[in-house]
């Protein structure tokens, strides 16, 4: 199914998919606050160090995917606007996401190696996009 959409959809179906994927990890955030009880969702930054470790870290994974996200946008923006037509683009922007997807769940599990390949495929994934973009606006 995939292989069948071009190049640009893919890149903003990339988009959307890492926005969801930014607030997945909270689920369980939320989950452990209603567990604590009612003064966890009244001040739940206050509250944060009585969160189960595993909360903790969704907290972290949610937090850091704004960050990954703001660079993938933008990088996948690139590619779009430039009209990169690769399918290593394509690779790299379902990298990226499959990535992400797997890096929360690495972290809320306290994998800190395969949290960090994680980390660093996606990373891979964004700046490939970027040197395409950029290969692609000065041909």
């Amino acid at each position: 199914m995939l292989s069948q959409l071009p190049v640009s959809a893919i890149l903003l179906y990339s988009i959307a998919a890492a926005a969801v994927l930014i607030y997945l990890p909270f689920l369980l955030v939320a989950y452990a606050r209603v567990q604590i009880g009612y003064e966890a969702l009244a001040t739940p930054r206050a509250k944060f160090d009585k969160l189960p470790p595993y909360a903790q870290r969704a907290t972290w994974a949610h937090q850091n995917s704004f960050e990954a996200f703001m660079l993938f946008a933008t990088a996948a923006l690139m590619a779009y606007v430039t009209g990169v037509d690769s399918s290593t683009a394509t690779v790299a922007a379902i990298a990226f996401v499959v990535a992400r997807l797997l890096y929360s769940i690495f972290y809320i599990l306290n994998i800190p190696l395969l949290r960090s390949l994680m980390f660093a495929i996606g990373s891979l994934g964004s700046a490939t996009l970027i040197v395409f973009s950029i290969i692609q606006a000065n041909s």
